[in-house]
C-alpha cells in the first residue's frame, strides 16, 4: 500500500482524495491528515481512515479536536496551527503528500513535505504560483516528484507520458468559461455572489468557482504550466471549451495535437497523481462520445475576462510578482464573497496591487512571504476607493 498523507482534508479535493483511498484499501493507507477549521468532519475522517497524525489549523480549536477524538485507540499525534501542518506534511513514512489546502496558505507545509523526501500530488495551484521561484529549486535539490493533481495539468501530464526531451511546443488550457461565460459583458457589474458560484460543470470550492467566473484560474494555471513544464508564456495558450471534456492539450514540434478527454471528474486527475505510474481499474461513468455531441471552442474574451492578462502580465515579470497577483486575487475574492466589493472590482484590485509593487526578480522565500503578506495589506487598503 501505498503511504500517503492529505492536507485539506475537510475540502472538496480532500474529501474526493479520502473517496478514492476508500475505493481503493490495498492501494492507498493513511498516514496524515491535516484540515483547517472543520472539526467535526476531521474527527469523523480520523477516526475512518486512522491517520498516525491529524493536525487543524486554527490552534484554538486544538481542544475541541482532542475532545472529539477522545475514546480513539490508537490516539494519533495531534497538532496545531501553522507549524502544525508543516509537522503533519513532513511526517512518517508517507511516500506522498497531497496539497489540497486553499491558497498561499499551502506553500510552506508544501516545502516542509518537499525537505522531507515526499512526492507532492499538487491539487493547490497557488503554492507553485506565488513560490515558483523557490519551489523548483527544491524540487530538484530533494530529487521529489511534483505530480499535478488538477484536471488541466494533469491532462498535459498525461498527454507528454512518452514525449521525447524538447518534443512539446505548445500548451492549450482549456476553460469552461465559468458561471458568467454567456452573459454579455454589459451585465457583470450588477452580478452577485449566488450567481457567480453557479458553475455550469463542475462542483468546487467558494474561491476556485470564482476564480473560474473571472477567469483568474486559467491565468494562475499559465502560470502553473510555466513552472511545471517549462515552456514560456508565449507558447501557453487559453481557449474556452464550454462542455468540459478536453481538458487541455498539448501540440508537439511535428504539429501534432495530443489531447486527454474524460466527464467533469476530480477524481480523475487526484487518482492519477496518487497511482502514477500505475493506472488503476476504477467502475466511474464512462466517457461516451456519441451522448457528449459536438465539442466546442472559441477565443476568450479579454474585456470580459481582463484577470488573463493582468496574470500573463504577471508571469512574465516573475519574480516576486506573482505573488502578489495571487495574494491580491484571494483578498479581493474574499472581499467579494462578502459581499465588500462587486464582481468587476476584483481585477481592479489586483492590478492596483500589481502596479504599486516593487518586484524582486531573484526571490528568497521571505520575500515571497513579504510579498503575499504586502499584497493582502494593500488591497484591504484600497477598500475605500473602489
Amino acid at each position: 500500500m501505498k503511504p500517503i498523507t492529505l492536507l485539506g482534508s475537510t475540502g472538496s479535493i480532500g474529501t474526493q482524495t479520502l473517496d478514492i483511498v476508500a475505493q481503493y484499501p490495498d492501494r492507498f493507507r493513511v498516514v496524515g491528515l491535516a484540515a483547517g477549521s472543520n472539526v467535526e468532519l476531521l474527527a469523523h475522517q480520523v477516526r475512518r481512515f486512522r491517520p498516525e497524525i491529524v493536525g487543524i489549523a486554527k490552534e484554538e480549536k486544538l481542544g475541541e479536536l482532542r475532545e472529539a477524538l477522545s475514546g480513539l485507540d490508537p490516539m494519533p499525534i495531534v497538532v496545531g496551527g501553522a507549524q502544525g501542518l508543516e509537522t503533519v506534511a513532513s511526517y512518517g513514512a508517507a511516500e506522498t503528500v497531497v496539497t489540497g489546502i486553499v491558497g498561499c496558505a499551502g506553500l510552506l507545509p508544501t516545502i516542509a513535505a518537499i525537505k522531507a523526501g515526499k512526492n507532492i500530488a499538487l491539487a493547490n495551484k497557488e503554492t507553485l504560483i506565488a513560490g515558483g521561484p523557490v519551489i523548483n529549486p527544491l524540487v530538484a535539490e530533494y530529487g521529489v516528484k511534483l505530480l499535478p493533481a488538477d484536471s488541466e495539468h494533469s491532462a498535459i501530464f498525461q498527454c507528454l507520458q512518452g514525449v521525447p526531451a524538447g518534443g512539446l511546443a505548445r500548451i492549450i488550457l482549456t476553460a469552461s468559461g465559468g458561471a458568467f461565460r454567456d452573459l454579455p459583458i454589459e451585465q457583470l457589474p450588477y452580478v452577485t455572489v449566488a450567481d457567480a458560484l453557479k458553475h455550469p460543470n463542475w462542483s468546487m470550492g467558494k474561491k476556485i468557482t470564482i476564480d473560474s467566473a473571472t477567469l483568474m484560474n486559467k491565468g494562475l494555471e499559465v502560470i502553473e504550466a510555466h513552472y511545471l513544464f517549462g515552456l514560456d508564456y508565449d507558447c501557453i495558450e487559453i481557449v474556452i471549451h464550454p462542455q468540459s471534456i478536453i481538458h487541455s492539450l498539448i501540440e508537439l514540434q511535428d504539429t501534432s495535437v495530443l489531447a486527454q478527454l474524460g466527464l467533469p471528474d476530480m477524481r480523475l486527475p487526484l487518482l492519477y497523481a496518487l497511482s502514477y505510474p500505475d493506472r488503476l481499474t476504477t467502475n466511474w461513468q464512462r466517457l461516451d462520445l456519441v451522448k457528449c455531441g459536438s465539442l466546442t471552442f472559441r477565443a476568450p474574451d479579454h474585456r470580459k475576462y481582463p484577470c488573463m492578462e493582468l496574470a500573463y502580465r504577471a508571469g512574465r515579470t516573475g519574480g516576486t510578482m506573482t505573488a502578489v497577483l495571487n495574494a491580491a486575487n484571494e483578498e479581493a475574492v474574499s472581499l467579494f464573497l462578502s459581499a465588500r466589493i462587486g464582481f468587476m472590482d476584483i481585477p481592479k484590485l489586483i492590478e492596483a496591487a500589481c502596479q504599486a509593487h516593487d518586484c524582486i526578480s531573484q526571490p528568497r522565500l521571505e520575500d515571497i512571504l513579504e510579498a503575499d503578506r504586502w499584497a493582502r495589506q494593500f488591497v484591504q487598503s484600497q477598500l475605500v476607493t473602489v
